[in-house]
């Protein structure tokens, strides 16, 4: 990563972010020589060592495993015995220029509004009537890595009416028509720019695409979306080599069709930095029954439902690190960033 700054800096410095730039240093330094160090020892044989730390950072490929199981681990705790739907909001490729411009704006302003149009429909359907839930998970790429905003909602088909105290459903296979969902998204969506003064100087289509599908109990998809919540968008599998200043790395056509691809090594940091959100921005977000402050709301379904839930159990820790010299569990001694005191004895 290090001796590509250079082209990426001569390439595509003045495209770069504060946020860019944060994710570059961070991942630069990743369990790697000159990161913070950890001081652990064996509760055995107190044999001590000293490794490298990881970064934490969203974005790094070598990170946020366990942080992405967790999550699915809660939403799992959420999941209904019921249909699920996979609802895909895309915006037109003419607006992705406003959405570079303005992320955090935009990004925030999508999610929104991809929900404000799920509840809409939700508390106007004749079978529904009620209050819908709704995991939304912010994606900025395809799976060709090109910049391509866009939401996926998770959604139970069914809604609870509050104040009847009553779980209404859809008939198996169908929730929402997606040409009635396009027109209204697209309407909120130019709602939402007009309040925050946002304009767009191209001509925008009329008609805008949403996908919605049928995903089973959903389970699947949770994993499926969890995998990608905190990692990079590309697996360090899929990087085939690395000589002579050029990246020759893996991805996929939307057929599912494998694409083989061999560009600079600026390029290809720059096909990467792009996708890094602004700091601290949520990506994903729970909504309605689903949301976090709605728990006996959700508890009060599962009752409904007759849900059977398992015994509470304790959230997964971190896998240990096991001695080199007896195989012993090692503990953390100290955290030491170079230089410094330690910040934890």
């Amino acid at each position: 990563m290090e001796r590509y700054q250079g082209d990426l800096e001569r390439l595509h410095g003045p495209q770069l972010l504060p946020s860019h730039r944060q994710a570059l240093q961070a991942m630069r330094r990743c369990r790697r020589q000159g990161s913070d160090l950890m001081v652990l020892q064996c509760s055995n044989c107190e044999h001590s060592v000293k490794i490298p730390h990881s970064c934490g950072h969203r974005s790094c490929p070598h990170c946020q495993h366990h942080e992405s199981q967790q999550w699915i681990e809660r939403q799992r705790a959420k999941l209904l015995p019921v249909e699920y739907f996979l609802i895909t909001f895309t915006v037109p490729a003419e607006l992705r220029p406003v959405f570079w411009q303005h992320q955090r704006a935009t990004y925030d302003l999508l999610l929104r509004t991809c929900w404000q149009t799920i509840d809409s429909f939700a508390r106007r359907d004749p079978k529904l009537r009620g209050k819908i839930g709704a995991h939304a998970v912010l994606h900025t790429h395809n799976r060709r890595l090109d910049y391509h905003p866009h939401v996926h909602l998770i959604v139970p088909a069914g809604a609870i009416h509050e104040q009847r105290r009553e779980w209404r459903s859809k008939a198996k296979g169908y929730l929402f028509p997606e040409a009635n969902l396009a027109r209204v998204f697209r309407a909120k969506w130019f709602e939402g720019m007009r309040q925050l003064g946002l304009q767009v100087k191209s001509t925008i289509p009329r008609e805008w695409v949403v996908h919605c599908k049928s995903v089973g109990r959903g389970e699947k998809a949770l994993i499926y979306l969890g995998r990608y919540l905190y990692r990079g968008v590309l697996p360090e599998k899929n990087i085939l080599s690395n000589e002579d200043g050029m990246v020759t790395f893996r991805t996929k056509d939307n057929a599912g069709m494998e694409i083989i691809q061999t560009i600079s090594g600026g390029d290809f940091l720059w096909l990467l930095l792009r996708h890094v959100l602004p700091r601290r921005f949520r990506r994903v977000r729970d909504f309605g029954l689903l949301h976090a402050n709605g728990k006996r709301l959700i508890q009060l379904v599962q009752l409904l439902l007759r849900v059977v839930l398992p015994d509470r159990t304790e959230p997964s820790h971190k896998p240990a690190v096991l001695c080199p010299q007896c195989g012993g569990v090692m503990e953390v001694l100290a955290v030491r960033v170079r230089g410094m005191r330690p910040l934890l004895s």
